[in-house]
């Protein structure tokens, strides 16, 4: 698995544990490291995954916006702590890191969905995520 991917996974799962006991960054994301068999991480993606969650909290009041406002009859509250938090990192992506191309943000936060929500969090995703970019002028 690549730097970035993992990276991604670390960060959703920092995210997940913010959201349920808040707490400090640093913590929840040495947590996320701790949880997985990993023996080496690597500098690249312990970076970027601090790059997303760092991104993510800072930028989350306008993230969550953008999420409820292409959101069709789903509120932020009602969609699962996955769904939810792999959307702030796609939409943190399309928005605030223009070095990443949209497809890759959104295969990304697919993929996000498939391996750690339900059936439905993929297809989910993709369609709220494609609204956002195609708000956000993405190509």
């Amino acid at each position: 698995m690549g730097a970035r991917r993992t990276a991604r996974e670390r960060a959703l799962q920092a995210l997940y544990q913010l959201e349920m006991t808040p707490g400090s960054v640093h913590e929840a994301l040495e947590a996320a490291w701790a949880a997985t068999e990993e023996a080496h991480k690597e500098p690249e993606a312990v970076k970027f995954a601090r790059e997303l969650v760092d991104g993510v909290m800072s930028n989350q009041a306008e993230i969550d916006r953008l999420i409820e406002q292409h959101s069709h009859n789903w509120r932020l509250d009602r969609m699962s702590r996955i769904d939810r938090n792999v959307l702030r990192l796609g939409v943190f992506e399309l928005k605030y890191r223009p070095d990443i191309p949209k497809k890759v943000s959104l295969n990304e936060a697919v993929e996000l969905g498939k391996n750690f929500g339900t059936e439905e969090s993929s297809a989910f995703v993709n369609g709220l995520l494609d609204r956002v970019a195609a708000a956000l002028g993405k190509q």
